[in-house]
């Protein structure tokens, strides 16, 4: 087979490295193209030398061309792949540091809550030029695979206004399934069999059977309260599953972000988060493990171009959906997975608008979803809730309309519980003025958010949050993994 797959935002160094080594573990792809393309010449340079090496070291026949040009990456390409941060990490310190001021503590900020909502402003308007882009010089039946949040919203600008086949895809489900598993004392993820659904980051395992057998809330409850780590990491995520029934595909940090119940109060925040790692609630935590990541990866470039020389060993391909998909699609090969699609009556009690998380298979006639699902009713509300905001930020961000934006910034769950109106329409003006360079729908309504700031009397805070750490410096950090090396 010889076919183009290009890859935006491929400066996304570890990702775009992992979905590279996953898709030549089809026997059937050597023979493929790679059209890297990112707006920073710098990580290009970085990420194609790694890529030639593996090519290299493996005696592939395997092509990657790099360029900051993105038509001519995407001229011809069967699949289109994004991982693209818009604004990157200077940006995302503004989605976590502005809400701050506003008592609006959050872990990750990608999703939705003011940070994602933000995120989703700057990202729509460059999907919906990859969509042009795709439409015009990309093959006729090309597929774009969306990995770069906040999932739901860029999945439902490219779908609904970019006009371009797209499927969302994530690693939370499977991430979710090994949880699951290893509680319940399964040798392998592959003993679980399960239904999970709903919408990307509110996705429920409505369905559980271990090796044939059902699992219920009482033995899952009793499972993860007895296990020595989940038992304190996932303080929170266990809660919920007390509450509504069923366990919830996100980590402890990402769930408490979208509900309106545990992070509203400093206390409250400091009693259901754990900080043995940033996933599971530390303020700020994400942004402070891309920044030492981005950091590390500098630093010890060498060493990663280094260990780009082994073999690939397909044992070792990840759960990443992509090349699975590819695969499927290209080879007849039968893949189930969890996909992000428009609705259109997949789950039966959410909007058919809604860009939904869940089950389908895929062959080479397409994704084929498992129609006519029902969530309980406490996990369809939780997600329902979400949906409406995402609904109103994309259409905001589609038309440039900052008193939408607003509207969908005040109907978030996690800042109607913690902010007053007056409050959220400053933080927005905050928001919008201090991003205009990332947000060219909104430069009509900038000099006159200006003017409001200027007279606002809106009372704010100079507040690191309820549970920030510092970025660590690489001296720490090489410290800190030769301690875990001898102790392994």
């Amino acid at each position: 087979m010889s076919f183009r797959i290009a890859i935006i935002g491929a400066g996304s160094v570890g990702f775009t490295k992992k979905l590279f080594t996953d898709i030549l573990c089809v026997p059937e792809f050597k023979d493929i193209e790679f059209a890297l393309t990112d707006v920073s010449e710098h990580n290009l340079a970085m990420i194609k030398a790694i890529l030639d090496r593996i090519v290299e070291a493996n005696r592939l026949p395997t092509r990657v061309t790099a360029t900051t040009n993105r038509r001519e990456a995407l001229e011809g390409a069967r699949y289109i792949i994004s991982c693209v941060r818009v604004g990157g990490l200077e940006a995302y310190a503004d989605d976590i540091r502005i809400p701050l001021k506003y008592g609006i503590d959050q872990c990750v900020g990608d999703t939705i809550c003011a940070g994602g909502i933000l995120y989703g402003q700057r990202n729509i308007p460059v999907i919906l030029d990859f969509c042009r882009d795709i439409r015009e010089v990309a093959d006729t039946n090309a597929k774009f695979l969306n990995y770069a949040n906040p999932m739901a919203m860029n999945t439902w600008a490219a779908i609904e206004y970019g006009k371009v086949d797209t499927v969302g895809l994530c690693h939370g489900v499977q991430h979710g399934a090994e949880q699951i598993a290893e509680v319940l004392g399964a040798k392998s993820p592959k003993e679980l069999d399960y239904v999970c659904s709903g919408i990307n980051h509110q996705t429920w395992f409505i369905e559980l059977r271990l090796n044939g057998r059902p699992i219920g809330k009482d033995e899952l409850v009793a499972a993860f309260e007895a296990h020595p780590v989940y038992s304190k990491q996932e303080k929170l995520r266990i809660d919920v599953l007390k509450r509504f029934g069923v366990y919830s595909t996100e980590s402890n940090g990402h769930l408490s972000e979208y509900l309106p119940w545990y992070r509203k109060r400093p206390e409250e925040i400091t009693r259901w988060i754990d900080m043995s790692d940033w996933i599971h609630g530390e303020t700020g935590g994400y942004l402070r493990y891309s920044t030492e990541t981005r950091n590390w990866f500098e630093t010890e470039y060498p060493q990663f171009l280094e260990a780009a020389s082994k073999p690939i060993d397909p044992a070792k391909r990840s759960n990443e959906h992509a090349s699975h998909i590819l695969e499927a699609l290209e080879t007849n090969r039968v893949y189930r997975g969890h996909f992000n699609v428009k609705n259109d009556g997949v789950i039966t009690n959410l909007p058919q608008d809604a860009i939904i998380e869940s089950p389908g298979f895929v062959d080479r006639f397409g994704i084929n979803m498992a129609a006519g699902i029902t969530l309980p009713e406490a996990c369809a509300a939780t997600c329902m809730a979400s949906i409406n905001v995402q609904r109103m930020s994309v259409r905001a961000a589609i038309a440039g309309d900052i008193d939408l934006l607003k509207l969908a910034v005040l109907h978030d769950p996690l800042v109607g519980a913690v902010s007053t109106p007056e409050e959220v329409w400053q933080m927005v003006d905050e928001m919008v003025v201090a991003q205009a360079q990332w947000l060219p729908q909104y430069a009509h309504a900038v000099p006159a958010a200006k003017e409001r700031l200027s007279k606002s009397r809106v009372k704010t805070r100079e507040w690191a949050g309820a549970a920030r750490r510092s970025v660590r410096s690489i001296e720490e950090l090489r410290a800190e993994k030769a301690a875990l090396k001898q102790a392994g």
